[in-house]
């Protein structure tokens, strides 16, 4: 695996406010959103950018801005600085911001072996060369006080110069901690403040919007929060480990849909079932590589009898869709959960596979997913439902055509390049999804997974936009 020629890290704290040595302590309790995540494997995403640059800028006036703006930022996310406090014999989990609380960023210098150009394109390539990139989350501490709990950091950012190249933004956050929409906020809250050069960062307000803390919008009159932690503390669903295992073996490639592509497929889709209401760019397309990763199963000797379940499992933002609804800029994790179901061997057909799964994801986005009173009908049953489902054949999603990180500028112009590195982390297979950077109207979908596979996926891929 490369590793950085020279590096360099930094505790970063949040700006406190005037008159005051360090910012004030902040306490969050965990919903029963947020449960759910306690053992998940931490989030990785990287942002790559074109900005040829000097070691010598890099380190003397690069750095030192990231770091001011990311003080400035962080004095409106304290909670990313914290730890998540995780009771070892009695109490709820939390999540707790103190004053001295930082979050390590490392400032390094990628090694000769490593290639800008070859990273940032959508070509096949080996997924170990991207985990020098993204930072580990530093160990957790076991406090022995009474009652004794454990310190567990949430977030961890790594900046990495390509010499007369480029940059890249390494991001690694504990999942407990937020959903996609509060991390690619805070991105977007850090990049804006580095961006326009703030001094005191007091008028980021009038720039994005600043997140919402206050938890009592989030009710819980069952205790649901309770039960799930109860149910975590035995099954510990997740990875056991604090940082994702590296991708061994492991092909990374990016694929494009175009916004014509898309409307061919929906097109496909309509003529087969027409009374189909659902169907957009997120139906058509996950549906499509959902069909293409099962025939793709055969291509590599898998073998799957033809009345196995498959499955799709995506998240759903449940923040406008509570009642009474959430605040767009409630901070934590705040989604619904939606899982589709076919055997493999209709799922696999080459005639009938992706419009059936078009069909069923369509269906569960119109009956329950846009329908406040039916997507949380099963919320009590979430880790009981879907728990037995991890090591099974489901393909899982990260990411939303909703959150534009291609839009996140910090100076240097926009990002060429996101990867979320994390999906090489899943027990299941998963697919990241965003915008496109390139086509209007188009979608990105990032795969990891062996090399033989990828290269039957692509052909299944290519072979079906044909039509």
């Amino acid at each position: 695996m490369a590793t950085p020629l020279k590096s360099v890290t930094v505790a970063v704290a949040p700006l406190a406010a005037a008159g005051s040595e360090a910012a004030a302590e902040q306490r969050l309790p965990l919903t029963y959103f947020d449960m759910i995540w306690l053992y998940f494997h931490p989030i990785q995403r990287l942002l790559f950018y074109h900005h040829p640059c000097s070691k010598t800028h890099f380190f003397e006036n690069i750095a030192p801005n990231l770091q001011k703006s990311l003080s400035q930022t962080l004095r409106h996310y304290l909670p990313l600085a914290g730890n998540l406090i995780h009771p070892l014999n009695s109490g709820m989990p939390e999540l707790r911001y103190v004053a001295g609380d930082t979050v390590p960023v490392t400032f390094a210098e990628a090694s000769e072996e490593l290639d800008f150009n070859y990273l940032t394109g959508n070509q096949a390539r080996d997924a170990d060369k991207f985990h020098s990139l993204v930072p580990d989350l530093p160990e957790s501490r076991t406090e022995y006080s009474e009652p004794a709990f454990r310190n567990i950091p949430l977030l961890a950012i790594q900046v990495t110069l390509f010499p007369e190249k480029g940059l890249c933004i390494g991001f690694t956050n504990h999942h407990v901690v937020g959903d996609a929409s509060t991390i690619v906020g805070f991105i977007n809250a850090w990049s804006s403040i580095a961006k326009l050069g703030q001094n005191d960062g007091v008028s980021v307000a009038e720039n994005i919007s600043l997140p919402f803390y206050d938890r009592s919008v989030i009710r819980d009159p069952s205790g649901r929060a309770n039960i799930f932690w109860n149910q975590m503390k035995v099954f510990q669903l997740g990875s056991p480990g604090p940082n994702p295992p590296p991708a061994n073996k492991k092909t990374r490639s990016t694929y494009i849909l175009q916004k014509t592509d898309i409307q061919n497929l929906k097109t496909l889709v309509s003529a087969k079932a027409p009374d189909l209401v659902h169907l957009s760019s997120f139906t058509v397309t996950t549906a499509y590589v959902w069909s293409c990763l099962a025939r793709s199963a055969a291509a590599v000797g898998e073998s799957v009898a033809d009345d196995e379940p498959e499955y799709f499992g995506f998240a759903v933002d449940a923040r406008h869709r509570l009642d009474p609804p959430a605040p767009a800029g409630y901070f934590g994790n705040c989604v619904a959960f939606v899982v589709a179901e076919l055997t493999h061997g209709r799922l696999r057909d080459e005639e009938e596979g992706f419009v059936a799964a078009a069909e069923l994801v369509g269906g569960l986005i119109g009956k329950k997913v846009n329908r406040k009173d039916e997507l949380m009908r099963d919320a009590d049953d979430w880790l009981v439902k879907y728990g037995p489902l991890m090591g099974k054949r489901v393909m899982g999603v990260a990411g939303s055509p909703k959150f534009d990180l291609y839009g996140t500028e910090f100076g240097w112009g926009k990002p060429v390049k996101y990867e979320c590195v994390s999906i090489d982390a899943e027990v299941n297979e998963s697919i990241s999804l965003c915008k496109s950077r390139e086509f209007d109207g188009g979608l990105e979908i990032g795969l990891c997974l062996p090399n033989q596979k990828i290269e039957a996926f692509e052909t299944f891929f290519y072979h079906g936009l044909k039509y």
